[in-house]
């Protein structure tokens, strides 16, 4: 038994020292290509590109099921993106609320004569196509039976009257210059680059005024607060890490823009897959290397978009579940790529790296959590090394929370005020006493979903809304 648990003691450290040392280098390579980002900004030229008639053209696409509470808002705040061309499509994916009738009241929509193309499949029938009574042909609402998100967008990419296409969510706040950020990429690399995505963070606590954030704070309650270490810890330092690899594996839902004639290549986006965002990029990487096509996907290290976290325990292990479920539903069905050297840094590096860190963490973790406690029990395992390994690995995660605050205050100085930083930096310590625990349950319940074949269920994203502008707050100098 003694025997057993120094092999124990022995896998979980070698675990511990492969796992950190692989993410203490993303962490590096983040910090490097957010502050090298973030000098080239004043230089970018994103005034030109506004002004410019050569800037592609681009496509919104917005599904929507159910969200009248925020449908028509969220419309008008994507109609004032600074852009120089593009149009909105609204796909109503089959609302059973007030979804169509606030959209139709809001811009005196009138039924249009339009045959959609199958360029990719899709399921949902399509029963009407609306725009402006004034003839404008910035906005197309479509009206179609449900078949879920995936259905909606590969019904928008159809409609899609332009090269670029951005897929957003109905309830995402964006950034005026979201488009102008993605889109310079396509702009500097127009032959390879296939598809980009930015930072989300959260906007729990923030102020927003017509569609946009006008006030960044901190969420009021710890839940949120600690997924906004989170948030810049994934999006802020992973991301933008693989990215500089060229290594990226996910683009969020909430804000992605693609090439359009390479989604129809691909065949749009799996609607038989619950995490069909990352889905998508990890397929793309599978087509571009089986026709031997140059191409880059890009993640760029700036805020275009903002969402609301889950405020409630209960929410948020639907989300965590979900998530987890699509991770290990995409790596089991692309599972020929992983290792292999056919699909070069995405085969070696990326994909190897998504099995160890994200889909096994959750097993390593909760097990340690049973078997190390067990061991000390029973004698058979040191103390000594117990109690050490526990303050590294606590001090390491630690360490990496702080690294991706440290790096969104020098870079782009989003919380003005001194409590909401204090919130943050207390944010990072906590999150690995209790969160991070129940947090790895939850994951390790959505692969056993995933591995058993359970239908998926999305639930409800209960929202709190966001706080409207008020009096002022004494400003960091």
């Amino acid at each position: 038994m003694t025997l057993a648990f120094r092999v124990l003691d022995g896998f979980i450290l070698g675990y511990f020292l492969v796992v950190n040392s692989a993410y203490l280098g993303l962490v590096a390579l983040a910090s490097v290509e957010v502050v090298r980002h973030r000098r080239r900004v004043p230089f970018a030229g994103s005034t030109e590109a506004y002004r410019s008639p050569l800037t592609d053209p681009v496509t919104i696409i917005m599904p929507a099921y159910n969200e009248g509470g925020g449908i028509v808002s969220a419309v008008q705040a994507v109609a004032a993106l600074r852009y120089p061309t593009y149009e909105v499509v609204v796909v109503d994916d089959g609302s059973t609320d007030d979804t169509f009738e606030l959209l139709r009241a809001a811009f005196d929509l009138v039924e249009v004569p339009r045959v959609i193309p199958a360029d990719v499949p899709y399921r949902g029938r399509v029963r009407s196509v609306h725009r402006p009574r004034s003839g404008a042909t910035g906005l197309v609402v479509v009206r179609k039976d449900n078949g879920g998100k995936a259905d909606a967008l590969n019904v928008g990419i159809n409609v899609a009257g332009y090269p670029l296409v951005c897929m957003v969510d109905a309830d995402s706040v964006l950034d005026p210059d979201a488009l102008l950020s993605v889109a310079k990429p396509f702009a500097d690399d127009p032959m390879r680059v296939v598809a980009t995505g930015g930072v989300v963070r959260v906007a729990n606590g923030c102020t927003v005024l017509a569609g946009r954030v006008v006030e960044v704070r901190m969420p009021r309650d710890w839940l949120a607060r600690i997924q906004v270490v989170e948030y810049l810890r994934a999006f802020l330092l992973g991301r933008t890490g693989w990215s500089r690899l060229g290594g990226v594996l996910i683009i969020s839902g909430a804000f992605g823009l693609f090439r359009r004639d390479v989604l129809v290549d691909v065949g749009g986006l799996a609607q038989d897959c619950i995490g069909e965002d990352a889905e998508l990029v990890v397929r793309l990487h599978r087509y571009a290397r089986l026709t031997r096509r140059a191409y880059r996907v890009v993640f760029v290290a700036e805020p275009v978009s903002w969402s609301e976290a889950p405020s409630t325990m209960r929410v948020l292990a639907r989300q965590r579940r979900r998530w987890h479920r699509g991770i290990t539903e995409i790596l089991r069905r692309h599972r020929t790529m992983v290792g292999n050297p056919r699909y070069g840094r995405i085969g070696l590096l990326a994909l190897p790296y998504y099995v160890t860190v994200e889909l096994l963490a959750p097993l390593v973790e909760l097990s340690a959590l049973v078997l190390v406690p067990l061991g000390l029990l029973m004698g058979a395992v040191n103390v000594d090394f117990a109690w050490r390994f526990l303050l590294v690995a606590y001090a390491y995660a630690c360490f990496v929370s702080l690294v991706a605050v440290a790096v969104e205050e020098v870079s782009f100085h989003r919380y003005n005020r001194w409590r909401d930083l204090g919130t943050v930096l207390a944010a990072a310590v906590l999150e690995n006493v209790g969160y991070r625990q129940i947090t790895a349950y939850w994951r390790l319940q959505g692969s056993w979903a995933a591995l058993r074949g359970h239908t998926p269920v999305w639930g409800t994203m209960v929202r709190q809304g966001f706080t409207t502008p008020g009096a002022g707050s004494q400003a960091r100098r």
